[in-house]
């Protein structure tokens, strides 16, 4: 069962008369309604092409957070054989948001680094809603280190609001903790590549997306702040989260122009989470490449090409 988006309406409208009528002729087989079925189908797949061909950045934002939206331990079980999954900063504790681990990706030694929401009610509270906290982080960088020491590509999946606001996360060094993870980022001798899979918030996201090549779902998104922040900053009205998520470019297209991220990985139709396994595939299609791209490439120059990357953002070159 789909939860529709408010923007949806039409498409739930039209998929439960299908449901009804399926439910009519699973009641009394002597009813043929395979011809309205299949009228109201083609329907259903003219209005989502409709809707979602011309998605405006404060829709595209609820498809990001989208609570069937395909997270971190659904690429994690698709892309990867033997898992091996790290806990801890050797610091302090445990941190579930982020998932941190050794793996095989398409027979090749990997890390893995993202950020897990979770899917229900329990599984949201144990992973904090992938917000962060300053030791998820410090696990990130503990992974990166011993992925740089191995040789290992480091691949990396984002999907966060931002880290963890939390007076204990800022008492443990939050702020420190994301910048000395961005270093990381930059400072390894391996290839860094990045998706956007559902929301790339702040500091938050950067922390671990500092790449050598950086991708985004279709119909994800990546920003300075969330728009309901933004908002509230600016206009101190967080109602106003569709105006500032459209002035802010947090869409794929827009980042894709900017030349803030490489590519853009196409959804299925109606978004990621009508399709994960189709999404999951392509995704792993676009790291491949990459990898293989990058593949040979001494270490120095990997680390040049990754800071230049970065320093050249924002330049009127």
């Amino acid at each position: 069962m789909h939860n529709y988006l408010d923007f949806e309406k039409p498409i739930s409208d039209l998929e439960g008369k299908i449901l009804e009528l399926k439910k009519l002729a699973a009641e009394d087989e002597s009813i043929d309604t395979s011809d309205e079925i299949a009228r109201l189908e083609v329907r259903v797949r003219e209005a989502t092409l409709d809707i979602y061909s011309k998605l405006n950045p404060w829709q595209k934002t609820q498809v990001a957070r989208h609570p069937q939206r395909p997270h971190f331990v659904d690429y994690a079980e698709e892309l990867f054989r033997e898992f091996t999954p790290l806990a801890g900063d050797r610091k302090f504790s445990e941190d579930a948001a982020i998932q941190a681990g050794f793996a095989r990706f398409r027979g090749e030694p990997v890390a893995v680094i993202g950020q897990e929401k979770g899917n229900d009610t329990k599984s949201r509270l144990k992973h904090n809603f992938g917000s962060a906290r300053p030791e998820g982080y410090r696990k990130a960088i503990r992974m990166m280190e011993m992925a740089d020491r191995f040789g290992l590509p480091i691949i990396t999946l984002v999907d966060t609001a931002g880290a963890y606001p939390g007076v204990g996360a800022e008492e443990r060094g939050q702020a420190e903790a994301i910048a000395r993870s961005t270093e990381m980022c930059l400072n390894v001798k391996v290839p860094i590549v990045s998706v956007i899979v559902g929301e790339g918030g702040s500091g938050g996201a950067i922390a671990i997306a500092t790449g050598n090549r950086i991708y985004m779902l279709e119909h994800s998104i990546y920003s300075v702040i969330s728009p309901e922040g933004a908002a509230s900053i600016l206009w101190r009205d967080s109602t106003r989260a569709k105006e500032a998520a459209t002035n802010m470019k947090i869409t794929a297209e827009d980042l894709k122009s900017l030349g803030v991220i490489d590519g853009i990985i196409p959804e299925p139709l109606g978004g990621a989470h009508r399709d994960p396994k189709t999404v999951i595939a392509a995704t792993g299609d676009v790291i491949a490449g990459a990898l293989q791209d990058f593949s040979g490439r001494p270490g120095d120059q990997l680390r040049s090409d990754r800071r230049q990357k970065f320093l050249n953002m924002g330049r009127n070159l």
